[in-house]
């Protein structure tokens, strides 16, 4: 309380580039195994990635160890974007006192979180191109093959203009939308059962940090699909006038998915998703509290 919706923005954007230095590892592995056997019937395909700490062993010895930290410049000004915009425009709601009627808090940070990523968009769209880069012998996806941050913005506007900037837009949208809602409706309860529970002490940051992870249970079911499918749409190639050679769009990529791949396929990356969500969240939250007091 207390700070201006334009101070907001940049400690929002700083507090969400700060946590995403630690978690940007768990976002490379996210990205190869919700791209790993695209479109491929389970069991069909290899699988140079097999689930969480295998796969980010898998990064290390085709990328070393800077592998692990694979487009973080691009994840970067993501966080810094979405974040800043995210919590400006929540801060602005909460002035206005929208927050205080029944479900003003959820449809608050659901509609802040989707402005955020429709700003963010062609961050997270270089973001997935440069994680998914690798060695031929474990690469999943389409390879874009760009050799730098700014080189792949200069590629892609270059060959379809500001529109091809905003490809995959329409699964990151809901994507931040359904998870900022679904995680600020759980977040908090599960906090309180946490130290009902007395399994840390009220108020403790450890307390903080296990309501995370409770509630990254629900966020992750929720918006695993939704990521999986940003992803795809993210990472997909293109014709030359920038209409997608695999989906033609957010319901087609699920309709696909789901015939080709099983429910299960919209589930990818799952373990990835959950074991970033409640850190990421913890940090980006206590480093915005710990810059707000400053």
């Amino acid at each position: 309380g207390g700070v201006p919706p334009a101070t907001d923005l940049v400690l929002g954007a700083t507090a969400g580039c700060l946590a995403c230095v630690l978690t940007n590892p768990l976002e490379v592995v996210k990205t190869r195994l919700q791209l790993q056997g695209e479109l491929q019937p389970p069991g069909t395909y290899p699988r140079p990635y097999r689930g969480v700490l295998r796969a980010l062993g898998a990064v290390c010895r085709a990328d070393g160890l800077r592998g692990l930290q694979k487009g973080l410049a691009a994840s970067l000004l993501y966080q810094g974007l979405m974040n800043g915009v995210r919590f400006y425009c929540y801060s602005h709601a909460e002035d206005a006192g929208w927050t205080r009627y029944p479900g003003g808090t959820v449809a608050a940070g659901a509609i802040a979180g989707a402005v955020g990523a429709f700003v963010g968009s062609p961050a997270y769209l270089v973001k997935t191109h440069l994680q998914a880069q690798t060695l031929s012998s474990v690469a999943v996806g389409h390879q874009h093959n760009h050799e730098s941050i700014s080189g792949a913005f200069e590629s892609i506007y270059r060959q379809h203009g500001v529109a091809g900037l905003w490809r995959g837009v329409t699964g990151a949208v809901p994507r931040v939308a359904v998870g900022s809602a679904a995680q600020l409706a759980t977040f908090a309860s599960a906090k309180d059962w946490v130290c009902e529970h007395q399994w840390f002490g009220e108020g403790s940051w450890a307390a903080v940090l296990a309501g995370g992870m409770v509630s990254g249970v629900a966020v992750a079911v929720t918006m695993t699909p939704f990521d999986v499918v940003s992803t795809r749409l993210y990472n997909q190639p293109v014709d030359a006038d920038g209409t997608g050679k695999l989906y033609r769009g957010f319901l087609d990529c699920i309709l696909q998915i789901s015939s080709k791949e099983g429910l299960l396929g919209l589930y990818k990356g799952i373990g990835a998703v959950y074991l970033r969500l409640g850190p990421h969240t913890v940090l980006s939250l206590f480093f915005w509290d710990e810059l707000r007091k400053m």
